[in-house]
């Protein structure tokens, strides 16, 4: 309750300072907010051309495939990272009035989900030139998103906390996040490239590569996702996101001290 109190009482300040730091972001940029676009698509592209040209994989509609796996990792990464040195980076506002600190995540979530968005357009794009085939399955990419949000909320939260008192935290989820891009599937496929048991361990184990397939399964195989694994995962990222509020609303007074 606490929580949606928060939220509701801080709202309008989160949308303003996502939009901020929107502008801010393109402000000393010629091409702007089509960096946005040309940002994914440069990556796709240089991705498909590695797996299918260099090392002469790929498959049907790779690049829908590596375009869905690179939205989700951006995503799913840059909230995860950019987490960790959030309250030191926000200092001069933290340490003057109270905010609830989870609002600088969804501040984050905003604006990583603006681009999020463009690069699902983006994605439909492609997949009508790409000739896809479409089925009701599709649908399945609103839960598929819904539980990125509440992961990547609830990791995020943990991010912001420990960052504040464990200094080479950075340093250690850059090494952490690389081995956890790799392992992913984001230019490949898991269960056609690694053998079994590992490719059902990383899927189980591992929530990015998970949302990775279950988004291509739904968007551009037609496919039902596995809906119990779903499930869990859904259920897990609610525990850590009640975990983590509990944690930052019982310290987050300690955070200035610290900083």
């Amino acid at each position: 309750m606490r929580f949606l109190r928060d939220l509701r009482k801080y709202w309008d300040y989160t949308k303003q300072s996502a939009k901020a730091e929107l502008k801010a972001e393109v402000a000393s940029s010629y091409l702007n907010w089509l960096w946005w676009i040309l940002d994914p698509l440069l990556f796709m592209m240089v991705y498909t051309f590695i797996s299918e040209v260099v090392f002469g994989r790929g498959g049907k509609f790779f690049p829908a495939f590596v375009l869905i796996g690179l939205t989700i990792w951006n995503f799913f990464n840059r909230i995860v990272q950019g987490s960790v040195k959030l309250v030191k980076k926000n200092s001069a506002i933290v340490s003057k009035v109270y905010l609830p600190k989870f609002i600088l995540i969804i501040q984050k979530i905003m604006v990583n989900g603006v681009k999020m968005f463009i690069s699902f357009i983006l994605i439909i794009f492609l997949m009508i030139f790409l000739r896809v085939p479409v089925t009701y399955n599709i649908l399945f990419i609103i839960p598929i998103l819904l539980e990125l949000l509440i992961i990547s909320f609830g990791i995020g939260n943990l991010m912001l906390h420990f960052g504040v008192f464990v200094e080479d935290l950075q340093n250690v989820m850059k090494v952490v996040m690389k081995l956890v891009f790799y392992m992913s599937g984001v230019f490949y496929s898991i269960t056609d490239r690694v053998p079994a048991p590992y490719n059902e361990l990383m899927m189980v184990f591992n929530p990015s590569a998970f949302l990775m397939s279950s988004a291509r399964k739904c968007m551009i195989y037609g496919e039902t996702p596995d809906l119990k694994v779903l499930l869990i995962w859904g259920i897990v990222g609610v525990l850590i996101s009640v975990i983590a509020l509990k944690v930052v609303y019982k310290y987050e007074n300690s955070y200035v001290k610290v900083i």
